[in-house]
């Protein structure tokens, strides 16, 4: 079960009462995103957690700075995102999308090596040290074996991997992803949030995940963000957030919320509606 964080000094990132609207493509329905607040400290790994159309991918848009707030106030380190220099942003963060993002037709190392782009002059020539933080990437990630394959000959899990690696790769202060565990099996989800508490507590990383298992984001979050309705309805830790109550409410499901013996992690299960 995830530790606290040590949540001191400035954030890496802060919503204050941000309000902002992503147009979802192709269609006229909008994601909303409601008044909301936020803190982001290094060391965290903060669960987003909502049903569909809560608003979860729009608050991450707005954490990457991608999306603009319509009112609030949206900062990095401190200062508004909007006042820092674009490359500068794009350093600092590092975003792994809902849908993997390796490169058809590269090499597992080349893709990696990708995540070094914001640090490279026009010609993207890697440096000794981009290479050597390449293959400390590739080792920290168990992708030795895999570093000359074809991305296209790889397991969904195992591109997952490789996304999360060109990301690390970036050496970034705060990293975002968009439900990385959807699709994987029990085995690669789990190797995936192992992977991501590792780097988050070796690198003190602010870490922001949209994750729909509850089990894992009880299991590996050390915050929890519930959403509901483009609102963030509650904050804080598993045991103060996660509550059969709010969840009910939340989701408008029955869940039983039971403790793992073995580890005191909490744990839900649907129930049948009668």
């Amino acid at each position: 079960m995830a530790s606290e964080p040590e949540n001191q000094g400035t954030p890496s990132l802060r919503l204050e009462k941000v309000t902002a609207v992503y147009p979802q493509p192709g269609s006229t329905q909008e994601h909303p995103l409601r008044e909301a607040s936020l803190s982001l400290f290094p060391g965290d790994l903060l669960a987003i957690l909502g049903p569909n159309g809560a608003g979860k991918s729009t608050l991450l848009r707005v954490l990457s700075g991608v999306l603009a707030p319509r009112s609030g106030r949206a900062e990095i380190f401190g200062t508004s995102i909007d006042a820092r220099d674009r490359r500068e942003v794009a350093r600092a963060i590092a975003v792994v999308t809902q849908v993997s993002e390796v490169s058809s037709g590269f090499t597992v190392r080349e893709v990696v090596q990708m995540g070094r782009s914001p640090f490279q002059d026009g010609w993207l020539r890697p440096s000794a040290e981009d290479e050597q933080l390449v293959n400390d990437v590739i080792r920290r990630t168990s992708l030795e074996t895999l570093s000359d394959r074809s991305v296209d000959t790889l397991s969904g899990g195992e591109q997952k991997r490789v996304a999360i690696a060109r990301a690390l790769a970036q050496s970034p202060k705060i990293l975002l992803l968009d439900e990385p565990g959807a699709f994987l099996d029990v085995h690669h989800q789990t190797a995936l949030y192992e992977l991501l508490a590792e780097e988050v507590a070796r690198s003190k990383l602010a870490c922001a995940v949209v994750m729909h298992d509850l089990n894992c984001a009880a299991l590996y979050a050390t915050r929890v963000a519930l959403m509901s309705k483009g609102s963030i309805v509650a904050e804080g830790s598993v045991d103060q957030v996660m509550t059969y109550a709010r969840l009910k409410e939340t989701y408008g499901v029955d869940l039983y919320c039971g403790v793992n013996d073995l580890d005191g992690a909490r744990f839900f299960l649907p129930m049948r509606q009668r």
